[in-house]
């Protein structure tokens, strides 16, 4: 008998049998359809996707380059620091993780909590840091409870370390926090949120080539986020090695010299135009910025009625009182209105019109050469030879020794000074120009304004016979590698054009100054060292009817103190600039200064304690 192996059932089971079947095989059909999907057409974006759930990408800061000074003494370097940092793609509850952190940091919840919504900005892989520079104690502790601490990070990393504290402070400047307006700029387009940038000095104009590239290091991590291993290390680049022109010790011992006071000095290379000391008083500690200045901190500087931000060596304008009678003299020559045998008799005070104009010395100097005029810094001989020679002569000589104009130095914000004449005075205050100003304005007073850095530029181009250079403050920058990506020469800006004869009158009249007896700088003259120099006082307010003591007038009444020297006086190697706010005499407040930077310079042993000669 032969079997059937045909469907037997109804035809309505065998329909839902078909039914059932087809719906299995598209099911199978999709299911394979979508592994097919999975594993060959998306295979690449989950594999990545896998790659980045289970490996974190840390980048590694760059450390900015070094600044040394022209002997390789190292000015400004990095030490490392620790860093609490969070991933925000790895905390669940952010307001329970910084209640935590505030506790194991010691740190104000609300301190974190802004920190927290600033790192918003950053993009999600990026850490956001929650305490920077933090001990080592605190770190420990923190990595005692990374279990439950999920996206906690800590990281070392560079900050800036200033050998010297406050000094040089202005030259180099300081960093601070890339602003929303910086990162749209081209020049940082590299930037990331977060980043610290120079913001002034040095560190600003050579960001370029101090900041270096970041790194990055791939990290496995398990499903808790703790770091399992190191995966791949790209080691950051670290930036360009800047070499100053600055002499180490010469800027300290010109800082040491001014102590307390406040005031600015400059020495030049009378030969190069190469900065060799830049001082400004007071000044200010940059590793405040470098680590992440308070609110506190940044108001008491900018309320601090000393204006210590300020470099007061190139943005300070000070009138350079008698140290002008240098360029009164050098047009009064060129022009014929007086020679080395002019006299002129000094009692005191001369009249014009009915305006009296006096000597800094009561009694007068008496029969006065040009000699004389100089080394005792005779107003009255000024007076008489000025108003001969006129201002437009004496602004025209000012301007062709440098003054009056930008020195061209690599810093930004450098001021220009103020030589007036008439042209000027008729434009700025539709007025003529008077006779009486032409007295005042031949001994360095009225509208005249200069900054140190133009006097030492002043002084640098009398010893070296004529020539205005420009001042520079960097030597050369290098990579890690040694090679050299800039370096500066000396560029001269201008000839003055000056007679050799009427420099030799001008020159020995300095060198008295310092030399010979009633010079008003005798008290600090060098033995081994014989220099040049010119003594100078500045009135802060008109001039006084009062006779007071100087230790009776307040300290903001009280006049700047000035002195510009070049050493040795035979054969200049530097000049330098003094000014001392509120000094009173330039022989005895900003002279001295001028002295310990030509004992440091030409390593000399400082001298003893002595009186001191009160003049201009």
């Amino acid at each position: 008998m032969a079997l059937n192996t045909g469907w037997s059932g109804s035809p309505a089971l065998k329909k839902r049998f078909i039914i059932a079947s087809l719906a299995a095989l598209a099911i199978f059909v999709l299911l394979f359809l979508r592994l097919w999907y999975l594993q060959i057409i998306r295979a690449d974006a989950y594999q990545a996707l896998s790659e980045k759930n289970r490996t974190r990408y840390i980048p590694i800061a760059a450390p900015r380059g070094s600044i040394v000074d022209r002997d390789g003494h190292m000015l400004v370097d990095n030490r490392p620091a620790f860093r609490i940092a969070a991933l925000r793609q790895e905390v669940e509850d952010p307001e329970k993780l910084l209640a935590r952190m505030a506790e194991l940091l010691d740190l104000d919840l609300a301190i974190l909590q802004k920190r927290w919504a600033a790192g918003r900005r950053f993009p999600r892989y990026r850490p956001v840091p929650l305490a920077d520079d933090v001990s080592r104690s605190v770190l420990e502790q923190v990595m005692e409870h990374s279990v439950e601490l999920p996206g906690i990070l800590t990281e070392v990393r560079p900050v800036r370390f200033y050998p010297y504290g406050e000094s040089a402070a202005h030259l180099f400047g300081y960093l601070g926090e890339i602003t929303e307006e910086e990162l749209r700029a081209a020049p940082y387009r590299a930037y990331h949120a977060g980043d610290f940038v120079g913001k002034n000095g040095l560190e600003k104009v050579f960001e370029q080539y101090l900041n270096g590239i970041p790194g990055e290091r791939r990290v496995e991590v398990d499903v808790q986020g703790k770091k399992l291993r190191i995966l791949k290390t790209q080691e950051p680049v670290p930036g360009n090695r800047v070499t100053l022109t600055i002499n180490r010790d010469l800027q300290l011992a010109t800082e040491a010299a001014f102590g307390d006071q406040a005031g600015a000095a400059v020495a030049l290379d009378v030969r190069t135009g190469e900065v060799l000391a830049m001082v400004s008083k007071p000044g200010y500690d940059p590793s405040l910025f470098a680590r992440g200045i308070t609110g506190q901190e940044w108001v008491e500087l900018l309320h601090n009625p000393l204006d210590p931000l300020q470099n007061r060596a190139l943005k300070g304008q000070y009138p350079p009182g008698s140290i002008f009678k240098i360029v009164t003299v050098l047009a009064a020559l060129e022009s014929g209105q007086a020679t080395a045998r002019t006299k002129v008799n000094c009692q005191g005070e001369l009249t014009v019109g009915n305006r009296t104009f006096r000597c800094w010395k009561k009694g007068g100097h008496g029969i006065t050469d040009l000699k004389k005029a100089l080394q005792e810094s005779c107003d009255v001989w000024f007076y008489e030879v000025g108003q001969q020679v006129g201002i437009d002569r004496i602004a025209a000589m000012a301007r062709r020794l440098g003054l009056g104009t930008p020195t061209g130095l690599e810093l930004t914000g450098e001021r220009q000074g103020l030589i007036p004449d008439q042209q000027w005075k008729q434009q700025k205050f539709n007025d003529r120009w008077y006779r009486g100003e032409t007295l005042i304005a031949s001994i360095g007073q009225g509208y005249i304004l200069t900054t140190p850095l133009q006097l030492a530029t002043l002084m640098a181009t009398v010893a070296n016979g004529g020539t205005v250079l420009r001042p520079y403050l960097v030597k050369r920058i290098e990579d890690m590698a040694g090679k050299v990506r800039q370096e500066t020469k000396p560029q001269v800006v201008q000839q003055a054009h000056l007679d050799q004869s009427h420099l030799d009158v001008l020159r020995r009249g300095l060198e008295a100054v310092v030399n010979e007896p009633r010079g008003t700088a005798w008290l600090s003259r060098i033995k081994e060292l014989p220099f040049a120099g010119k003594t100078g006082t500045s009135q802060v307010v008109h001039q006084r009817k009062r006779r007071k003591r100087d230790a009776e007038i307040p300290y903001r009444l009280r006049d700047h103190a000035l002195f510009t020297a070049y050493a040795p006086a035979a054969n200049p190697e530097i000049a330098v600039a003094v000014v001392v706010e509120h000094g009173s005499h330039g022989s005895t407040a900003a002279a001295p200064i001028a002295r310990a930077m030509f004992d440091s310079y030409f390593k000399l042993q400082p001298p003893p304690a002595n009186g001191a000669f009160e003049g201009d």
